[in-house]
């Protein structure tokens, strides 16, 4: 119950606002006396704003319509104003003046010295508007996570439960927080589609719960932060769409569930980690419908998709992409694998997890928990007289050596590696334990890609007399200051783009396996020289296809280092 003084008491008495009786039943009631005689209309706000302002000689502030000073704000701290339900408006010299509800309460305004080192004024808000004030201004975030969760009844958005899902939740939705916790994971999805987000990221941290999305490869705040209480019901409500264990909340896991969204079908995968504070959520978004899948459409240099389409068109080899994760190497092997599809072609693909469904293709999904592993699938693919398959990742040296034999017998296989360019993948495989004339032998082509940020065409700024020392230093080349016209982002952005950029293109490094790089693999040279050679024959590096990107304004040099190594 909240406390107001007896001196208070007795004046809305002596006042005549109210009776004793009124003022037993309120109290009897358990909660704040005054916004119980407030509620129940046994006293009008504006004559107990009066009565208190007379009788206590402190001026009544109606906080609707003033705005704290920050100066005044920092100098109590958000904990004490809520634990002590005040609010600092002005501060002038030492003068603190500070809204209170208890005019009488001596030993607040001690404490408030003390804490403050000030002159305290006081002037009077009753306790009701002052909660209210203290959360609408250290709360703006939950308010306008409020607001947006009652706009998402409005939106096309069907989960598509079946009626066993729909049990679990009835089941689980006996807490208080799920109903809620239902529109906020609702809400976090929407958003998420509508800004074209590729992954969301739910943080714990030690009072609230950071909700971030990775908009055009950067994370940024998605919705404001939401309070801790609400977390366990917000994994629960993940688990439950992704038919995991609600239960479980001491070891990862990980699933995948679908939601409809304005007509199209779109898949999410979820992945959930204990870390300290509760536990993590990231959902990466699958949309088919954002997918291009035209070769012609990918935005590379013409001598690198000369040589993806030169590899792909070949009977049997080998062709890799290698790159970090969200580099763009699936979307990369899903337009070959489109490219080559024809009805007389027999298609498999084996991936962890199937990440986009297509037409005429056999598509296996990797599960190590029946034995169905990368080797172990890739194995019986074989056995499936297979023309082109493709193998989500190559991880371990069993998978690459069935991949190279199967390279070797007629097939034309697909993969992606982890390394940081194209020639280290060479030496990649052989630290695998692959031989290097299998190496040399099997290999076609292997592509090393990045995803850039693309400048915003609507407010992209021009770079006026750029440092040519600089750009010579960084690998730009004499020829290129013929026609050089870069630009740089608008940081403050504009209401088309994110921070002055909008969108991604692929940077795309092509190394064909020419005779010569197949002596130096056998020879067992090191990835440099491989390097070295494959630039003599006329190689775009990462860096250097980002340069021509930046020339022609696509992105800007920042960016280019951002995401790209020194030749």
């Amino acid at each position: 119950m909240v406390r107001i003084s007896t001196k208070i008491r007795r004046l809305l008495t002596e006042e005549g606002l109210v009776t004793s009786e009124q003022i037993r039943e309120a109290s009897e009631l358990g909660e704040d006396l005054i916004e119980t005689l407030l509620d129940s209309g046994a006293i009008p706000e504006s004559s107990l704003m009066e009565v208190m302002g007379r009788s206590a000689g402190v001026p009544p502030v109606d906080l609707r319509s003033i705005t704290p000073d920050q100066i005044a704000l920092d100098a109590i701290s958000e904990e004490v104003c809520k634990e002590r339900n005040v609010l600092p408006l002005m501060k002038n010299g030492d003068v603190l003046t500070v809204a209170v509800p208890d005019p009488y309460d001596v030993i607040l305004f001690d404490d408030l010295k003390r804490m403050t080192r000030c002159h305290v004024r006081a002037v009077f808000a009753h306790g009701p508007m002052l909660r209210s004030a203290i959360d609408t201004l250290f709360d703006r975030g939950a308010a306008q996570v409020q607001e947006m969760m009652d706009e998402v009844g409005e939106e096309n958005l069907d989960t598509g439960a079946s009626e066993e899902t729909e049990d679990i939740e009835a089941s689980a939705a006996d807490g208080a927080e799920e109903a809620p916790a239902v529109k906020l994971v609702n809400l976090i999805l929407l958003r998420a589609l509508k800004g074209k987000a590729s992954d969301i990221h739910i943080e714990p941290g030690e009072k609230q719960v950071q909700v971030r999305f990775r908009l055009d490869g950067r994370l940024k705040e998605g919705i404001p932060a939401v309070s801790k209480s609400l977390l366990p019901a917000i994994s629960s409500r993940l688990k439950i769409l992704a038919k995991l264990d609600i239960a479980e909340r001491n070891a990862p896991q990980d699933g995948k569930f679908q939601i409809r969204f304005e007509g199209r079908q779109i898949d999410f995968r979820l992945s959930i980690l204990p870390v300290v504070g509760g536990e993590k959520s990231v959902i990466r978004i699958l949309d088919a419908g954002s997918l291009a899948l035209n070769l012609d459409a990918m935005g590379w240099e013409p001598e690198s998709l000369a040589d993806v389409k030169h590899a792909i068109a070949q009977p049997y080899g080998m062709m890799l992409v290698t790159g970090p994760t969200g580099s763009g190497k699936s979307t990369t092997l899903y337009s070959c694998v489109q490219a080559v599809a024809t009805p007389e072609a027999n298609v498999t693909t084996v991936e962890d997890p199937v990440e986009y469904r297509m037409d005429g293709i056999n598509q296996v999904p990797v599960n190590p928990k029946r034995g169905m592993t990368f080797a172990g699938a890739l194995r019986s693919i074989l056995r499936q007289d297979p023309d082109i398959v493709l193998v989500g990742e190559i991880r371990d040296k069993e998978t690459a050596d069935i991949a190279v034999k199967a390279a070797l017998t007629g097939h034309l296989v697909l993969s992606t590696l982890h390394t940081n360019d194209a020639a280290s993948t060479i030496t990649r495989l052989v630290d695998m334990g692959i031989d290097p004339f299998m190496v040399s032998s099997s290999l076609l082509l292997i592509c090393a890609q990045r995803l850039g940020r693309r400048l915003c065409s609507h407010c992209r700024v021009p770079v006026e007399d750029p440092p040519r020392e600089k750009l010579m230093a960084i690998g730009f080349q004499d020829k290129d200051f013929a026609e050089l016209n870069l630009f740089t982002a608008n940081g403050s952005g504009c209401p088309r783009c994110s921070g002055g950029y909008k969108g991604r293109f692929a940077v795309l490094e092509t190394l064909p396996i020419s005779p010569r790089i197949c002596r130096m693999v056998v020879e067992g040279k090191p990835a440099d020289e491989i390097k070295a050679q494959a630039l003599e024959e006329g190689m775009l590096t990462l860096r250097r296809v980002g340069i021509l990107n930046a020339i022609r304004g696509v992105t800007s040099v920042e960016e280019v280092l951002r995401i790209t190594l020194d030749d």
